[in-house]
């Protein structure tokens, strides 16, 4: 995980955290690092690392408490393993093909069946 490009550091570690619980990288139940641990592997503020942890539990995603730090709700289920590796192979053609996220993810809306 890294904190560089677009949008404020702690905005980044959010949506990175976020993707790994919804694609089942971090199972639930799974503890976080500490808010101090992962400022000092990623070179920020203990804050900074606070109010993504604090924007991932409004989300749901995780739960806090005193004692026991933070760990990925148990309630978070993640996409089917086809599904996963069809994202995989996904971000592997578009990458290869110098496609950025913003595109695949348009490409991906765009083909999504219409209810």
């Amino acid at each position: 995980m890294s904190v560089e490009g677009p949008g404020l550091p702690s905005e980044q570690i959010h949506r990175q955290l976020r993707s790994r619980i919804l694609a089942g990288t971090l199972a639930g139940g799974e503890r976080l690092p500490s808010v101090r641990q992962l400022a000092r592997d990623l070179g920020v503020a203990s804050g900074t690392v606070a109010k993504a942890y604090k924007l991932l539990e409004e989300d749901g995603l995780v739960v806090s408490r005193a004692g026991a730090g933070t760990r990925v709700s148990g309630s978070v289920s993640s996409p089917p393993a086809s599904v996963m590796k069809a994202a995989r192979e996904l971000t592997r053609v578009a990458a290869a093909n110098g496609v950025q996220l913003d595109e695949a993810i348009l490409a991906l809306r765009a083909s999504w069946p219409q209810e």
